[in-house]
C-alpha cells in the first residue's frame, strides 16, 4: 500500500501534491500511527498527517520514536513545531530520513505550551522567521516543505497578514499552504475554543487563490462532512484538510474519499471490512507488548450513526483497557453491527 513515485511517471512532490486534494489534519493525542493505520484502511489516496512532533524533542531530546510509522501509511506528512531555522533543518532531515513524503511547518497551533517555545500560531507574527525556517528545511531535505497557518492572530488584520506571509513564505520555496481560515486567539481563548469561537472566512482563504495562483491551497476549520469538501474543492481550492470529523466519523469521510475526491472507479471501502483488516495488526502490537485500548480508542467512531454503534463503543471503552484484552474483544464488538460477521 506504499505510494512510492517512479520517476518514469510523476515526481514525488507532484504525487504528493495531489493526495492532498483531501488530508486529515495532524491533530495532538490523535493522529499517532494506531489512528493513521486505521485511515489508510479506509482510503489509500488521502494525505494522513501525524501529530506535531517538535524539532527540540527529535535534535536534542533524540526521541526517534516519535518518528515510528508503518510503511502503510504512505502517504504520510510529518508536522513539525519550533522556530530555530536549523534546528528545523535538522528535524526536517531526520524525517525525511525516516522516510516522510512531506514535512509540514506548525503555523497554526494556538496553544500555551507552544506560544512559550515561540511557535505554533505565534509564527504568525513574524513571517519573516517563518521564511528563514523553511528555507533551511528546503536545502537540508529534498522532501517537500508544507505550510499550516491561521489567517492571523489576535488583534492583526488578517486582510493585510495572510498575503503578506504567504507571499514572503512562499517566497523562501514553499509552494503549498493549509490555510486554517480562523484567527487565532493567543490572549483569552484556550485552544479547544480556538477551533470554534474565531469566525471562520472562507471568503479571505478563496481570495488568496487569485492573488497566489502558483501556490496550491488547501483549506481548513469547520468542514464536517464530504459533500461540504467536495463544495470547497469545485470553489476552486486546490485540497481540503479535515480535523475532528475525520476522527470522530472516520467511515463517513474517508470511505468514498478515493471515489468522490479521487475519481476512483470500484466500491467504497466499508468500516466492516476495516475492522477486519485491523485485526493482524492489533495481534502484532500486542505481541510487541502493547494494550488493545492504544489502538481501538481511535475505533470508536467507526459506526457513528449506524445501528449498534453505542453498543460497539461501549464494549470497546469498557473492555480494552482490561488485562488480556485482545482481538477477540474487537470482533465481538463487530457482531453488534454486523451480526453474520460472528466468528
Amino acid at each position: 500500500m506504499t505510494q512510492e513515485s517512479s520517476p518514469v511517471t510523476e515526481p514525488r512532490q507532484k504525487k504528493v501534491e495531489r493526495h492532498a486534494r483531501l488530508s486529515v489534519a495532524p491533530m495532538m493525542d490523535w493522529t499517532d500511527r494506531h489512528c493513521r493505520y486505521l485511515h489508510r484502511l479506509l482510503s489509500r489516496e488521502a494525505l494522513l498527517y501525524t501529530e506535531m512532533v517538535t524539532a527540540p524533542a527529535l535534535v536534542r531530546g533524540g526521541a526517534m520514536h516519535l518518528l515510528d510509522h508503518a510503511p502503510e501509511e504512505h502517504p504520510v506528512a510529518l508536522q513539525l513545531g519550533g522556530s530555530d531555522p536549523e534546528e528545523l533543518a535538522e528535524a526536517a532531515r531526520l524525517g525525511a530520513e525516516a522516510g516522510y513524503d512531506e514535512i509540514n511547518l506548525n503555523c497554526g497551533c494556538p496553544s500555551d505550551r507552544v506560544q512559550s517555545g515561540t511557535f505554533g500560531a505565534v509564527l504568525m507574527t513574524d513571517p519573516g522567521r517563518v521564511a528563514d525556517c523553511c528555507a533551511a528545511m528546503i536545502a537540508a531535505t529534498d522532501v517537500e516543505v508544507t505550510v499550516k497557518c491561521r489567517i492571523g492572530v489576535d488583534d492583526q488584520d488578517p486582510e493585510e497578514v495572510l498575503p503578506e506571509f504567504l507571499a514572503r513564505v512562499g517566497a523562501a520555496g514553499v509552494g503549498r499552504f493549509t490555510i486554517h481560515a480562523r484567527k487565532a486567539w493567543l490572549k483569552g481563548l484556550s485552544p479547544k475554543e480556538n477551533r470554534d469561537i474565531p469566525p471562520l472566512d472562507y471568503d479571505l482563504a478563496r481570495r488568496m487563490i487569485g492573488l497566489f495562483p502558483s501556490l496550491h491551497l488547501s483549506i481548513n476549520g469547520g468542514i464536517a462532512t464530504l459533500d461540504h469538501a467536495v463544495e470547497l474543492l469545485d470553489q476552486g481550492f486546490d485540497g481540503v484538510m479535515l480535523g475532528r470529523a475525520a476522527y470522530h466519523q472516520p467511515a463517513d469521510i474517508l470511505c468514498a474519499a478515493d471515489r468522490r475526491i479521487f475519481g476512483h472507479d470500484g466500491p467504497d471501502s466499508t468500516a466492516e471490512d476495516a475492522v477486519q483488516a485491523m485485526l493482524p495488526y492489533i495481534e502484532a502490537h500486542l505481541a510487541a507488548g502493547g494494550r488493545l485500548n492504544q489502538i481501538t480508542r481511535h475505533m470508536l467512531g467507526l459506526f457513528a450513526g449506524r445501528p449498534g454503534a453505542r453498543a460497539w463503543r461501549r464494549m470497546l471503552s469498557e473492555g480494552a483497557s482490561r488485562p488480556g484484552a485482545g482481538p477477540e474483544l474487537v470482533e465481538e464488538a463487530l457482531t453488534q453491527i454486523a451480526p453474520d460477521l460472528a466468528a
